[in-house]
Order: C-alpha cells, then sequence, then structure tokens
C-alpha cells in the first residue's frame, strides 16, 4: 500500500485540469471542504485564492502563478507515468470521501481513464462530479432513495449480474458487459436497492443526487 500523502477525518474536494464551473465547485465543496489539486489543478486554486492542503503529480501543468502562490512543502511530485494524475491522488489520500471535480472532459481518453481508475481502485471512497452527472463505482449492494423518475444508469466496466428493486426495468439476471448489456436510462420508481455479484459496476444519477451518492460510497467503506 502507498503512503498516505493526505490524511483527514474531513472529505476531500479533489481539484483536476480540466473545465471546473463555479457550480462545480460550489457543490463539491459544501459536500468536501479540504482541497487538493491534481497536478494542473492547482493552476484554478491559486486563481481562486484556495488554501489547498497538498497538490500531487508529475506537476508538468502548474502555473508559475500556482508556483508562487501554493507553499512549495506543499507539492509532491510523483513522477512515475505508469498512472494518471487522478489515480495518483486517489492513491495517496485516506479521507472518508473525496468528490472529484475537473475530470469528466474535454478529452475522451482522461475521461475514460478516470472512470477504469475509479474502478480499479473501487475501495476508495470517491465520486465524480461534472456535467449533468455524478457518478460512482457500485457497492455489491446499494440502495438509493430517489423520487419517482429519477435518472438511474448503470455502466458495466466489466462482466456484472445482479437484481434490483425499485427501478422501471428490473436489471434481472442481466449480463452486463462493456461490450455487450448496458443500463443507461433506466428510472427509479422510488426507493431503488440493487445487488450485485461482481464488482466493475458504474452508477450515474443526475448531480443533484449528489448527496444520496457520497452516502453511497461512504456506506460501502463502513
Amino acid at each position: 500500500m502507498l503512503a498516505a500523502i493526505v490524511q483527514t477525518s474531513s472529505p476531500v474536494t479533489l481539484l483536476g485540469g480540466g473545465r471546473i464551473t463555479d457550480e462545480d465547485l460550489a457543490t463539491a465543496l459544501a459536500l468536501a471542504p479540504e482541497v487538493v489539486a491534481a497536478d494542473g489543478g492547482a493552476n484554478m486554486a491559486a486563481a481562486a485564492g484556495m488554501d489547498v492542503r497538498a497538490v500531487i503529480g508529475d506537476l508538468d501543468s502548474v502555473s508559475a502563478v500556482a508556483k508562487a502562490a501554493i507553499p512549495g512543502d506543499r507539492f509532491h511530485r510523483i513522477a512515475e507515468q505508469d498512472s494518471t494524475d487522478f489515480e495518483k491522488c486517489l492513491l495517496r489520500i485516506e479521507a472518508p470521501l473525496i468528490v472529484a471535480v475537473g475530470f469528466s472532459g474535454p478529452r475522451a481518453d482522461h475521461a475514460m481513464a478516470v472512470l477504469n481508475a475509479l474502478i480499479r481502485h473501487r475501495t476508495r471512497p470517491c465520486l465524480i462530479l461534472g456535467g449533468d452527472d455524478v457518478v460512482f463505482p457500485a457497492p455489491r449492494r446499494v440502495m438509493l432513495d430517489l423520487a419517482p423518475g429519477t435518472r438511474v444508469s448503470l455502466f458495466p466496466m466489466d462482466r456484472v449480474s445482479g437484481r434490483s428493486h425499485g427501478l422501471r426495468w428490473p436489471i434481472g439476471d442481466i449480463a452486463f458487459a462493456p461490450s455487450g448489456v448496458i443500463g443507461t436510462s433506466n428510472e427509479a420508481l422510488g426507493r431503488v436497492e440493487l445487488d450485485f455479484d461482481a464488482d466493475g459496476m458504474l452508477i450515474i444519477l443526475p448531480r443533484e443526487e449528489i448527496t444520496r451518492a457520497a452516502d453511497a460510497v461512504t456506506r460501502a467503506q463502513k
């Protein structure tokens, strides 16, 4: 196990180098007040005058302005190139919850790499906020108190089957697979209960459901 760079009992907002709207930032900070930047995420933090606990990554995208604004002992360079800056951070933050913003675009390859890392390190309590969505790896069993009609999308990153209660279109024993059947744009009838026989499923909810997503992620760690 890698040594933690940041250890905190408070939830952490992780800033990426992608586009972060004011709404994204405000939503994340309301839920996760501590701030860590992944490489170029330090540039936005510096521009906004934010107090950053740490900047983690290969540091090749950090501006001179950010280097001048953030104390030098808060920069942690991880030189290896076998992992993304998101993954470098995910593995070195110990917190009850990580809310990651600035990781869902605009480059498709970067966004897909983030989702890959999210699944591979699914025991880390992390969710991705961006655009219209909040994304998190499904625990084997998850309960979500949702209003009828709420969008619930299931996207497999591996072969997964499961059962559901409270979805308009039950998943039964569907053999989900990334190159086969997927489960986008399902709907809640109310409270949703999901049981999966394996790891590897992503749950995608409307961003307005971030608190319920956070509850699901943190409950899975207990």
